[in-house]
């Protein structure tokens, strides 16, 4: 057991000096998170996560900002084919492994991109995933994008475009659900 403590330390350790040191953020106002979001892009270097009914396959409605700096986060997803809504706090936990969470970037509150490492028994992975106040950005943004995610390690092939596909109850203010 404490071999396994060490080893989980050091892949820590090692995790954070293999981040992706594009963008460090630092002093900025965490107020500003709060809000209405749009999913972009899911990407992960286990692909299984992010495919069609996999845990990873989520999107985000809404980002406040708590007093204790943590984030909550109000999340939809299909579950058996139906569009269902989710929420969670920013904090670690320990919901399929373990998991660390971090945002990775945060471009003039129009667009952030959240990293989280899983640490489980069975295989490590993470996930990148890419909100925006706006259903869609521009093809320089999603360039830009898909190269941080390939830097992370993460195969084209494991990049889901969210703004392609039918994103639950995404699409607000339309009177139509996508369901």
């Amino acid at each position: 057991m404490k071999l396994l403590l060490l080893c989980l330390g050091l892949i820590l350790v090692c995790a954070q000096q293999e981040e992706n040191n594009d963008v460090a953020i630092r002093n900025f106002d965490i107020s500003k998170i709060s809000g209405e979001w749009y999913s972009i892009f899911v990407a992960s270097d286990l692909e299984e996560k992010v495919e069609e009914n996999g845990s990873m396959r989520i999107f985000v409605e809404l980002i406040y900002a708590l007093d204790n700096s943590s984030l909550y986060f109000k999340f939809q997803t299909k579950v058996n084919g139906e569009c269902t809504e989710f929420s969670l706090c920013s904090f670690s936990s320990i919901d399929d492994g373990y998991n660390v969470f971090r945002i990775s970037q945060f471009g003039d509150s129009t667009y952030i991109i959240v990293y989280l490492a899983n640490f489980n028994k069975d295989r490590p992975y993470q996930v990148l995933e890419f909100y925006a106040r706006e259903p869609d950005v521009s093809p320089e943004l999603k360039e830009e994008f898909v190269e941080i995610a390939q830097r992370q390690g993460i195969v084209k092939e494991n990049i889901i475009d969210l703004t392609k596909i039918d994103r639950c109850f995404q699409i607000r203010g339309s009177g139509v659900s996508q369901a």
